[in-house]
């Protein structure tokens, strides 16, 4: 089908790309993963429109958490009704359809929507009469979030004289208008990436030679530029806000990592641990404020990046071309969000490399006491073994005395029974007896309590 035709009916619906799903008996019997048809529909979720000069665009980009995505598509549906056109389905995250006068487009991404809206009629003065007034008041004044872009954009036809830079100026109202040709010289594209009394941006599309596809991705193109290039700067109010409290930060770690080798005491040591412990947990508490913003922005960068060298630009001379003025406006932008994003990182990895240098530390002074306590409790362990072969060697003297004196009383009265004994004589004899005996019981006795 030619761009002619196609233009004529818009772009083609969500339903026809989706298709028919295929049946598994045309594939070989083999299974087919459930998710398929969806995952490759992917590649068609959001199709560019099919536009031709005289156009004018306007588009709002609407920050807004992800739970109000049922909202939006209950205003889109009132909007349908009012219009009598088929509603999107609730799981729908994009819709384009013709309203009156005017194409609607809506598109839902992960933080924000965008609401696009086209008419096709020709104009005399561009931007004097924007495709959003064609779109209801009171409709666009319930639409749920926060503006974060909003731009027209118009297409003039390719039989109007290229515009001077005088006619710029007017347009624009300044004199810092951009520009170059873009799409290998298919068109001119101008801007002065102002925000204009009425709230909107402006950015102006001479048609040289443009095809119907060609002038819808230039449009998407530009557009996305303007919304992701303001969704990349949402994090550098707060970068520059924690610049200071990063350099405060770096001096304190280096404070803390010269005293780390001033210490004296175990209660030094704990003590600056636990500065470090606290220094941390207020990085940690940033990053984890900042990372995922700071990411994103380095996503949509990377995005406005890839688009403007999709542009394919030309110099127009005296004017300054879209790279350019990214690269001398944007990019230092984005440069302080990775430094301050790198610098978190970093200081995050030297406060663990700190503390760990000092937990090391405070490991080898623990390790020298347990030492010391061991050797001292060997110590008193073989003190506490000289004292018991002591008091042993008391136990077995003791012992054999009072056995000695029982022996000696048991003698004394076998002779006075009548039996002719010595008692003394047998008494001696009996000693080294009866220390033998006690020493070899003791002994045992020591090895059954040691053992049990």
């Amino acid at each position: 089908m030619s761009d002619d035709v196609s233009a004529e009916q818009g772009p083609v619906p969500q339903e026809a790309l989706v298709g028919l799903e295929p049946l598994r008996s045309t594939i070989s019997g083999v299974s087919e993963y459930p998710r398929r048809i969806k995952l490759h529909n992917e590649l068609h979720a959001r199709p560019h429109e099919l536009l031709k000069a005289p156009v004018q665009v306007s588009q709002l980009a609407l920050l807004s958490e992800s739970d109000v995505v049922l909202d939006e598509l209950r205003l889109i549906t009132q909007l349908c009704e009012r219009y009598s056109v088929s509603p999107p389905t609730v799981e729908a995250r994009h819709f384009s359809a013709q309203f009156g006068s005017f194409r609607f487009k809506w598109e839902r991404h992960t933080e924000f929507s965008m609401y696009t809206f086209f008419v096709k009629m020709p104009f005399e003065v561009a931007f004097a009469e924007p495709a959003i007034r064609h779109v209801p008041k009171e409709w666009l004044e319930s639409l749920p979030g926060e503006i974060i872009a909003a731009t027209h954009l118009a297409i003039e036809d390719r039989s109007r004289p290229q515009r001077t830079l005088e006619e710029l100026s007017t347009l624009f109202a300044t004199n810092t208008v951009i520009g170059a040709k873009v799409v290998a010289g298919s068109a001119i594209v101008w801007t002065d990436n102002k925000i204009h009394a009425d709230g909107f941006a402006r950015i102006l599309i001479h048609d040289v030679d443009l095809r119907r596809r060609q002038a819808g991705r230039l449009v998407q193109r530009l557009l996305e530029i303007e919304t992701y290039r303001m969704l990349a700067l949402i994090p550098v109010a707060t970068a520059r806000q924690y610049l200071p409290e990063l350099a405060r930060f770096d001096e304190r770690l280096a404070d803390l990592t010269t005293n780390n080798c001033e210490l004296q005491s175990h209660e030094d040591e704990q003590q600056l641990l636990d500065e470090l412990t606290r220094l941390a947990a207020e990085i940690e508490s940033i990053s984890a404020v900042t990372n995922q913003r700071f990411n994103a922005s380095a996503a949509y960068y990377k995005i406005v990046k890839m688009r403007v060298t999709e542009l394919r630009e030309q110099r127009i001379q005296g004017l300054q071309m879209f790279h350019e003025f990214m690269e001398q406006r944007l990019s230092p932008a984005m440069a302080t969000c990775e430094s301050v994003n790198s610098n978190l990182e970093l200081l995050s990895t030297r406060v663990a490399r700190a503390s760990a240098l000092l937990r090391t530390r405070v490991d080898i002074t623990m390790e020298g006491q347990t030492r010391d306590l061991l050797a001292s409790m060997d110590k008193r362990a073989r003190m506490q073994l000289r004292m018991q072969e002591t008091v042993e060697g008391l136990s077995v003297v003791v012992l054999s005395y009072y056995l000695l004196g029982m022996v000696a009383y048991a003698l004394k009265a076998v002779k006075s029974s009548g039996m002719p004994i010595n008692v003394e004589i047998s008494t001696g004899i009996a000693i080294p007896i009866v220390l033998g005996v006690v020493f070899v019981l003791v002994r045992r006795l020591r090895r059954l309590a040691s053992h049990g």
